[in-house]
């Protein structure tokens, strides 16, 4: 059922960011925060929720910040907090503040496939690679939820769904999560 027709951004930044050497929230001096707000906001999401968890950061503006309690347990859990957050939205766009060149036009081409389509859900690729945002209507939350564990966030949803619509990015972005430091940055 349709709530409030609010678009919500869940950006999941809640990791300690082991491989990387830091929480990834702190990546590039708060650069990879700000350009992921940026992008879900000018992407057209009403609302903007930043999962933290390892690290307790100032948001950016129009952006809130939710804290993980269990963000340890993974993805997963920092998921479903930010789901618990935006309970009225009509859909949730679900990013990752270690891709930091996914902008605002991605967003919005992954927002309107899931909005025109009959599923409700859809996710960004590049180049056949599955990667974020993924879109992902309200009537869909409770199954999601419960395939949420660990580390693997909304993995295990998506892969049992054969109505994901499949939104081909890698004309706008690599849509690639950076893992570990780069010598420059």
């Amino acid at each position: 059922m349709s709530k409030s027709g609010q678009i919500a951004g869940v950006l999941l930044a809640a990791g300690a960011g082991v491989r990387y050497g830091m929480p990834k929230v702190l990546a590039a001096q708060g650069l990879w925060l700000r350009s992921a707000v940026e992008a879900l906001t000018g992407g057209g999401c009403d609302d903007v929720v930043v999962v933290l968890g390892a690290a307790v950061v100032d948001v950016p503006a129009p952006a809130r910040a939710v804290l993980a309690d269990e963000w340890r347990q993974g993805m997963g859990a920092s998921l479903r907090s930010g789901l618990t957050a935006v309970p009225d939205a009509e859909f949730a766009v679900v990013l990752t503040v270690d891709t930091p060149d996914i902008g605002a036009d991605v967003v919005g081409r992954v927002l309107e496939a899931a909005r025109t389509s009959q599923s409700g859900i859809a996710r960004a690729t590049y180049d056949g690679r599955p990667g974020h945002p993924v879109v992902v209507a309200h009537r869909h939350w409770p199954a999601l939820l419960e395939t949420l564990h660990g580390d693997e966030g909304a993995r295990r949803f998506l892969a049992g769904r054969p109505d994901v619509v499949v939104v081909d990015c890698a004309d706008l972005a690599t849509g690639m999560d950076i893992d570990t430091p780069t010598p420059s940055g």
